[in-house]
């Protein structure tokens, strides 16, 4: 059963945002107290959070599809609708975020680092945040907006201060081991480690990790073997530790040879080649191990290898070897450059920047606009409600999108298409559109609020009356 996965694809649902309502305020002798329809909450976000206590994506590998909560309605009353929860995903320290082409979203390294990975949609305003002095009664609400939908790779490249590469049965594993407190599988058969493994190592005042990544073998930047899949766990250390067999029994092999054919393997894969380089032969316990050890290690240290010979079964040569990693990786600690904040960027708006293109598509003989705002109104109206078309056209048109279609030469009638091909809407246009709701007056208003009540027009009748009774009482008696 596979327990350890550093590369999943993960099929993320943001939630929806709330709707918002439409409502009147109704009571005892005040029937149409004015709107109080409440805005729609938010939807919950996808958000992606490194913690150091997890240590593989077997979770997401499992479960590939996540959802965050939706946004409640509102509802009468001024009552806001409650926000969607948040959906936060543990990965482990070292995950890289692609999307579905390769392109690199987001690199995922140090404790508590997060990103964003599908956006919640916006809760739509009730009736009562859409009134005005001009719109004293709507009766529309705006919708939720639809939270993001992403298709995202997950990649794990292990956080490690030193890599041990080599052949299978090199001896990686037991070198870890006894460096360290990892207890690596061992046993005298091939393609033995199959997930990297990580080990703490304490040399002095240094403390660094060390990871076996699985054998490599030629051919494995092409895939072959298991190279290609665990190469990547390379990319972060900053130091690469050579383990070669000095003891194989394979008649075909031999030290240097392995140490060339590992190297075209990492130039093969690109990116390494700045890494400093240790060698370690291994296995020198074997009289013959020892003695190829001899004989090979000055064609090695002329090409300027740092050479050491060990034997993880004897624990012979591991001091040296430790202290040694330990002074390359301090000074490659000392060499990178100190992390400074995150500069905020404040990018203002061109003053001329209208927020929205209008472009026309031959091979559909219409009109495309596409825009932040123009597609998020879109989306927000409820098309079965005239007076909500109506105000859509309002916000439209105030925004200039009717001007831009008559410089780009739209006439009545033209098709026009607001959003993406594959989300838009199409409707035919025509200039200063007007709704049926006009028919009842302006845009929002309702007459009957401007009528006064009943009992205050029956008041109003009565000292009318009672005037007109006076007038006429004094016209007549001239005293």
């Amino acid at each position: 059963m596979t327990t350890f996965v550093d590369r999943v694809e993960l099929h993320v649902a943001a939630g929806n945002g709330g709707h918002g309502c439409a409502s009147v305020h109704r009571e005892k002798f005040k029937p149409l107290g004015g709107p109080d329809g409440g805005n729609g909450g938010r939807g919950g976000d996808v958000i992606l959070t490194v913690d150091q206590s997890v240590t593989t994506l077997l979770e997401y590998h499992h479960s590939p599809h996540r959802k965050a909560t939706n946004g409640k309605p509102g509802e009468g009353g001024n009552r806001a609708g409650k926000d969607g929860q948040d959906l936060v995903l543990t990965v482990p320290d070292g995950t890289v975020i692609l999307d579905k082409k390769g392109n690199v979203l987001a690199d995922l390294v140090g404790h508590g680092t997060t990103y964003v990975a599908a956006q919640g949609g916006r809760g739509g305003l009730g009736n009562a945040a859409l009134a005005s002095a001009r719109r004293k009664a709507p009766g529309f609400a705006l919708l939720g907006e639809p939270g993001d939908l992403e298709d995202i790779v997950l990649e794990l490249k292990t956080v490690a201060d030193v890599a041990l590469v080599g052949y299978p049965s090199a001896g990686k594993s037991s070198l870890i081991s006894v460096l360290s407190a990892a207890k690596p599988k061992i046993a005298d058969y091939p393609f033995t480690t199959l997930v990297p493994n990580l080990g703490v190592v304490t040399a002095g005042s240094t403390v660094y990790t060390i990871a076996d990544v699985p054998g490599l073998i030629p051919g494995a930047s092409q895939g072959r073997g298991l190279g290609l899949e665990f190469l990547r766990h390379v990319e972060r250390c900053s130091v690469l530790v050579h383990v070669l067999d000095t003891a194989t029994l394979e008649s075909d092999r031999d030290p240097v040879s392995d140490l060339d054919a590992i190297e075209e393997e990492l130039k093969q894969y690109g990116g390494l080649g700045d890494r400093p380089r240790i060698v370690v032969l291994n296995k020198i316990d074997v009289p013959d191990g020892k003695d190829l050890a001899d004989m090979i290690r000055p064609d090695l240290e002329e090409r300027g290898y740092r050479v050491f010979e060990i034997s993880a079964v004897a624990r012979t040569g591991l001091k040296e070897l430790s202290f040694a990693i330990a002074d390359i990786v301090a000074k490659a600690r000392a060499a990178k450059p100190k992390e400074e904040a995150t500069r905020i960027v404040i990018r203002p708006k061109a003053v001329d920047d209208a927020g929205f293109t209008v472009t026309y598509e031959e091979h559909e003989d219409l009109y495309r606009v596409r825009g932040e705002k123009p597609e998020r109104w879109v989306r927000q109206t409820d098309f079965n409600n005239d007076e909500a078309v109506g105000y859509l056209a309002d916000r439209l048109n105030r925004l200039g999108v009717e001007d831009e279609l008559m410089k780009a030469g739209a006439r009545a009638g033209d098709g026009v298409a607001i959003g993406p091909e594959e989300n838009a809407v199409v409707f035919d246009w025509e200039p200063s559109m007007v709704s049926g709701a006009e028919m009842l007056g302006r845009r929002g208003e309702d007459h009957r609020l401007e009528a006064p009540r009943p009992a205050a027009q029956r008041r109003r009748d009565r000292e009318a009356e009672r005037d007109d009774v006076q007038r006429e009482f004094d016209e007549f008696n001239p005293f």
